[in-house]
């Protein structure tokens, strides 16, 4: 059993980093020890993988009693040369679920709770009871969506300024290769995330014609195995990218297309790679960014130092190099401002156009829904109600709102009836 972390010596003295109301004798809070406010801080860790275990590894050796922890994915081989809370037994299993169950072991004194499934399907009370949010996300997608819902949790006065005691801060993390970065987000304080969206590439894909008639890259040959190879002999079958035999197939099949068209670079692991989705991930990345973020987790529960303000890069590649500066609030953030969304157009484009414009837009969208003051234009679901309004895609704007009228948009990217205000005003 390992011993529990005494942080009294760092609790219990000013210094030159702290605020005004920092050094709080925690034994003052909790006579019998001196680690009260973390023993009472409830934090969630979103991801078990490589980050999300030396997160679960960091808080529990920092003293942090309360930890919940939610992961959607069952662990692999691959996994284990770097998820080091896992072990071969546990091939097949929830991440979550026995990441809990390891550090229970090895500190029966944490609470840990695990939750496997995906973030969105958890309903907004879950969040609310949680009083910071660590993110070990590892796709744009889902943090665009942890963003949106915990900055809604926020209430806002009549000046615009929010309460205090909902804001539930986030640190978000993420690697890739040596490369790495922690922030810190106070919602409707600082920027958030969708904020820096425009700082993300899309992720990369491939043309369908490329993939199946001119193969150049061996990325196109794996994506031609399991996009239209695998489909063709089991119809009836979804490949299972967990399953080793499945895998198998697919680099096999792979290799041969590569053979066929002298392409090199074909392996098993890029295969993987390439069916998940799978970002580069090195060991020595994940515990850098997973201390950097649970540093800002205890500064933030206890007072004890200032916060990143507000982003913190690390780049491994070009030494033990690291750099910070501040991530500006997006005047026009269509989450954390809720600033309105103007458009001009002509009273000629179809709504279908409107539509693409909002994928293709910095918003980047996924499928977009509009409703105006009196009518529903265009809903993606439920699949009757698509079918019902999709005559509209061809009608021109002139023929379905006037100009200058507001507009909601709500998108599968935000979380709940969050909407967007769009305003289309005709040339």
């Amino acid at each position: 059993m390992l011993a529990r972390p005494d942080f009294s010596h760092l609790l219990k003295r000013n210094g030159p980093f702290t605020s005004e109301t920092a050094a709080l004798p925690m034994g003052e809070h909790d006579p019998e020890t001196s680690e009260g406010t973390l023993k009472s801080t409830k934090i969630l860790v979103i991801g078990a993988g490589g980050l999300g275990c030396e997160i679960l590894k960091d808080l529990a050796m920092s003293g942090v009693r309360n930890i919940e922890v939610i992961d959607l994915d069952t662990i692999d081989v691959t996994n284990l040369n770097r998820q080091f809370l896992f072990r071969q037994k546990d091939v097949g299993g929830s991440k979550s679920e026995v990441a809990a169950a390891f550090i229970r072991s090895r500190c029966p004194w944490i609470n840990i709770v695990a939750h496997m499934g995906k973030i969105q399907d958890k309903p907004v009370e879950f969040y609310k009871g949680f009083d910071v949010i660590i993110s070990g996300l590892d796709n744009v997608e889902a943090r665009r969506w942890l963003n949106a819902m915990v900055v809604g949790l926020v209430d806002v006065d009549e000046d615009g300024d929010p309460d205090p005691s909902t804001i539930i801060p986030i640190i978000d993390g993420g690697t890739e290769g040596f490369r790495g970065q922690a922030r810190v987000i106070l919602p409707r304080i600082t920027s958030c995330f969708e904020c820096s969206l425009d700082s993300f590439p899309p992720q990369k894909t491939f043309p369908m014609c490329t993939i199946a008639e001119t193969p150049r890259l061996p990325e196109h040959c794996i994506s031609y195995a399991f996009m239209l190879e695998w489909p063709k002999e089991f119809p009836d079958k979804k490949l299972d990218k967990d399953s080793p035999d499945d895998m198998k197939w697919v680099y096999e099949r792979a290799l041969a297309r590569a053979e066929k068209y002298k392409i090199k670079g074909v392996t098993y692991m890029l295969t993987m790679g390439v069916v998940k989705n799978i970002i580069p991930a090195v060991a020595s990345t994940n515990a850098i960014i997973a201390a950097a973020c649970v540093s800002e987790a205890l500064k933030l529960i206890t007072f004890t130092s200032q916060t990143l303000n507000t982003y913190m890069m690390y780049m491994g590649g070009e030494g033990i190099y690291s750099h910070t500066f501040v991530y500006e609030q997006k005047e026009n953030c269509p989450v954390c401002t809720g600033a309105t969304r103007k458009l001009t157009l002509s009273s000629e484009t179809t709504l279908y156009e409107v539509v693409q414009q909002l994928i293709n837009s910095d918003l980047r969208l996924k499928k977009p829904s509009i409703t105006s003051e009196s009518k529903t234009l265009y809903m993606q679901a439920p699949p009757a109600l698509e079918a019902m309004t999709r005559p509209n895609l061809d009608k021109e704007l002139k023929d379905l709102i006037e100009s200058g009228e507001e507009l909601s948009v709500t998108d599968p990217v935000f979380p709940g009836e969050k909407s967007l205000n769009l305003i289309i005003t005709f040339e």
